[in-house]
């Protein structure tokens, strides 16, 4: 039988030993020799460890929160126990490391091992941070420990690196919301933007949307040559066409494909021009301004007119939406898209135009047979069908839009029925567009004939 009477015996020497040393010296020259200890230890130590707080007085510290958002993708793979949770913003679970849990990781061939520190103190000894005003319970931090002799790559390359990943975790997964303005001001809880149109489903011109997508790509990515060309990071679109081309469809496709959220601006209850770049400079950074229709939401006067237009209560004029949108302002915010929504182009002024301000204009027109592919695809779920080719041929000779024949796709389940109507429905088009023609020619036929018999008159 093991006797336990040595370990006992070594166990109650060492409570004795420490009662004495407590007793016999002073606390202050028991502190100063742990001290000393600890100082000479981390002295032949091999390691170093950053301390990362969660919060900086009443703030919270970035770099915690960027650790806690990256740890968690490594927190399923690395520990035995973690923490999850889901809001209402976001799109996905979040995983978190429990307290004293580690985490390890390399970096370039470097091991880092991390670990959640929590120290339980009185709520009522906390200072709260703006953020959140409920009770604390406890005071929180990460501890990154590695090699010292890596301690300059792991400032350079690794922290930036960890706040790097986070940041596009956070943005990939943060639900998207719809801003609308009441006056001056943005609605201070915007609803989710639940529109489920994407690229793979918006019925446009294949190669147009090809452009667009690599657009937005360009642009995402560009951070650094607007800083090197001394640019404000933004990018204006103009989307014109009739109505029914899916100008707005188009919008919802490039917010669901960046994840920006959309502010969209009725000009018509903004006071005048200081509200309105109040009202720019209140958007959030990564977002789409969206102000649609806007050669009839209010009377943007055309510089080159000379009658005074009359905007009633409304004060906002042209120059006050282009220095909104395009003056000194507009670098105050990153990664901002400004689209513009309008059926008829040509009554804008030029100003509103120019590069600068709508870097890209886009043509949005009538259904080409590119687009109606798209459409069958989605309401029909077909690829290919044999009466496409009779389809294509008149969608070639027909001025319809893509919300005409969306509409034509939902009356009948059976695809082939469907097109078989839809074919019909484009013929009824194609007759009355040549009656049209014959009417405008007989007109005008008529106007020469009057006409002709006039200057014979005059004679």
């Amino acid at each position: 039988m093991f006797d336990t009477k040595p370990i006992v015996s070594a166990m109650a020497s060492i409570v004795l030993m420490r009662t004495i040393t407590n007793e016999l010296i002073p606390h202050e020259v028991l502190n100063i020799f742990q001290s000393a200890l600890h100082h000479l230890s981390r002295h032949f130590s091999a390691q170093f460890t950053i301390v990362i707080e969660e919060f900086q007085g009443r703030a919270r510290n970035q770099v915690f929160e960027a650790a806690q958002i990256y740890l968690g993708t490594k927190a399923t793979v690395s520990v035995e126990r973690v923490k999850v949770n889901k809001s209402e913003d976001h799109k996905n679970l979040s995983f978190n490391i429990d307290k004293n849990e580690e985490v390890s990781d390399n970096f370039e061939g470097i091991s880092v091992k991390w670990k959640l520190i929590c120290i339980e103190v009185d709520s009522s000894r906390i200072q709260h941070s703006d953020y959140d005003s409920s009770p604390l319970s406890e005071i929180r931090s990460y501890e990154l420990t590695f090699h010292k002799k890596h301690k300059n790559k792991i400032f350079d390359s690794y922290l930036p690196y960890v706040m790097d990943i986070a940041k596009k975790i956070k943005q990939g997964d943060m639900a998207i919301k719809i801003h609308s303005n009441y006056y001056d001001s943005w609605f201070s809880e915007p609803p989710k933007f639940n529109h489920p149109m994407s690229f793979n489903t918006l019925a446009i011109d294949e190669e147009l949307q090809r452009e667009i997508v690599d657009d937005l790509d360009k642009f995402v990515r560009a951070r650094e040559f607007y800083r090197r060309t001394g640019k404000a990071w933004k990018r204006g679109y103009l989307l014109y066409g009739p109505p029914g081309t899916g100008k707005s469809s188009l919008i919802a496709a490039m917010a669901n494909y960046l994840n920006y959220d959309i502010y969209d601006l009725d000009l018509t209850t903004v006071g005048d021009n200081r509200g309105l770049r109040e009202m720019i400079l209140g958007m959030s950074n990564r977002s789409i301004l969206v102000i649609e229709d806007i050669d009839c939401t209010i009377n943007l006067q055309n510089r080159e007119d000379e009658e005074v237009v009359n905007n009633e209560h409304n004060k906002v004029t042209l120059s006050g939406l282009l220095n909104a949108v395009d003056g000194l302002w507009s670098c105050c915010k990153e990664e901002h898209i400004i689209v513009f929504t309008t059926n008829h182009k040509e009554r804008l002024d030029p100003a509103l135009l120019r590069p600068g301000r709508m870097d890209k204009q886009i043509h949005l027109s009538y259904c080409n047979f590119s687009a109606f592919k798209q459409l069958a695809t989605n309401y029909l779920c077909i690829t290919e069908h044999e009466l496409y080719e009779k389809i294509e041929v008149l969608l070639g000779e027909v001025k319809i839009t893509p919300a005409e024949i969306a509409e034509e796709l939902t009356k009948d389940a059976d695809a082939t029925e469907c097109l078989q109507d839809l074919i019909k429905f484009l013929q009824a088009k194609k007759m009355i567009m040549v009656e049209r023609i014959k009417r405008v020619k007989k007109i005008s036929k008529k106007n020469i004939i009057i006409k002709n018999i006039s200057k014979q008159r005059r004679d």
